[in-house]
């Protein structure tokens, strides 16, 4: 897979790099501002970027600007955001085309390698991947109110798993319980959201959306 990794630090941007290199990923290019981010996604053929929120020049919000602006001139671009800190907005915003190949993940992830390359992977393959704190956060504020409040308290597990991008088979282990029992609290889940007929991956970031947007109201 090739990928390029936008990180203003350079400690962390080359060891990313080797990261990545050593999993077979292929890096084309490594750069440290959001001006040749957009470059090197113009340029380059890239199956994944992995990106740093903050960036210069003020380190607020710049690389996330950055990948939204590559999502709207290549809409399903797959990108993962790399964040220093829970800020929840930040996942609803890059959630709300929902069209998913999305990855939120606090930067000490990074430091559990399997489980960092695993979710640079399943982005770059469409899917949808929140860090486990980011799901904490908004399991523990959820409200009374909005449709997610229809969900049992086991519904509302699997949610919280599928928001970390894990598949049935992962939620499952997860939970110690059958395949056949994560498909049915699924298929309850897309009921209860109200979410149209559509395939189950573009179900799933719609009911991860959902999620968000509960959060958010509480």
């Amino acid at each position: 897979m090739r990928v390029v990794i936008a990180e203003d630090l350079a400690l962390l941007r080359d060891g990313l790099t080797r990261l990545l290199e050593a999993h077979d990923f292929e890096v084309v290019a490594a750069v440290g501002d959001p001006e040749a981010l957009s470059r090197a996604l113009a340029e380059e053929d890239v199956d994944v970027a992995v990106v740093d929120v903050r960036m210069p020049p003020t380190f607020s919000n710049e690389g996330l600007v950055a990948a939204l602006a590559a999502r709207e001139r290549r809409p399903g671009l797959p990108v993962v955001v790399l964040s220093q800190y829970v800020e929840q907005l930040y996942a609803r915003e890059l959630l709300s085309s929902g069209e998913g190949a999305i990855g939120y993940l606090l930067k000490d992830r990074v430091g559990n390698v399997p489980d960092f390359v695993d979710a640079v992977r399943q982005v770059a393959r469409g899917a949808t991947v929140l860090d486990p704190k980011v799901v904490s956060a908004m399991v523990s504020r959820l409200g009374g109110s909005g449709p997610v409040s229809r969900l049992t308290p086991r519904e509302r597990e699997v949610l919280s798993q599928m928001a970390q991008g894990r598949s049935n088979a992962g939620i499952a282990a997860a939970l110690v319980v059958t395949e056949n029992a994560v498909s049915k609290h699924i298929n309850s889940i897309f009921g209860k959201l109200d979410l149209p007929t559509a395939t189950d991956d573009n179900r799933r970031v719609l009911a991860v959306l959902e999620y968000l947007r509960t959060e958010e109201s509480s």
